[in-house]
């Protein structure tokens, strides 16, 4: 099953102001973006939540390893000019932004290509968009703001100075993220942060 806009994303203008990536507005076929958003795992607490250990519906396994196949790894490679074809993949889910969150920041040197897939229904909400910044200190200097509304994706080569993040909001803020990493020695050390991340905000909770 293919729920990704396919022909979009071979498409989508690949801007380099001020960092390589690209934005679909609706990444994901229509008939399927409903269905996903209602079927979101319910996290209701903030963080970053690893995707094998939440259990999911069918058609979020399905997207997923949609970025795992050849095709999907072939399109970014090509657009934002890194081999990613055989890079160890790691798939993360967000469903609640605290109002810490969001705060300017790079990726990781262990990544090499993030992808945001956002998956809210409409958003009105001032705060909460995804701005692509031209600095580490300054919110309001971005080259773009991007709405995290129904299927909207965005992808960038993480380099030293892809900086981005949102104006604080609280409030459910679903996302997928996928990375393409540097190795499987570093997808181990992400997937064991990210489980005692899990653990430890259950006992806090």
């Amino acid at each position: 099953m293919n729920m990704l806009n396919i022909a979009d994303f071979r498409s989508a203008p690949v801007k380099t102001d001020p960092f390589p990536y690209f934005h679909l507005e609706h990444s994901i076929i229509p008939e399927y973006v409903h269905r996903l958003i209602d079927k979101f795992p319910p996290l209701k607490r903030g963080g970053s939540f690893n995707s094998d250990d939440i259990e999911k519906p069918t058609e979020f396994r399905q997207l997923i390893e949609l970025f795992d196949s050849a095709e999907v790894r072939s399109i970014i490679s090509g657009k934002l000019a890194i081999d990613v074809m055989n890079k160890p993949m790691m798939a993360t889910l967000r469903g609640y932004s605290r109002a810490k969150d969001g705060r300017i920041h790079t990726d990781s040197k262990t990544k090499l290509v993030t992808v945001l897939i956002y998956l809210n229904e409409r958003w009105e909400a001032e705060t909460g968009r995804l701005r692509i910044l031209r600095s580490g200190t300054d919110m309001d200097d971005f080259a773009e703001e991007l709405s995290p509304g129904p299927g909207s994706m965005v992808a960038f080569k993480v380099t030293d100075n892809c900086w981005h993040g949102y104006r604080s909001f609280e409030g459910r803020r679903q996302s997928i993220q996928i990375n393409y990493l540097t190795g499987d020695g570093v997808r181990a050390k992400h997937r064991l942060f990210h489980r005692l991340s899990t653990k430890l905000k259950s006992l806090f909770r």
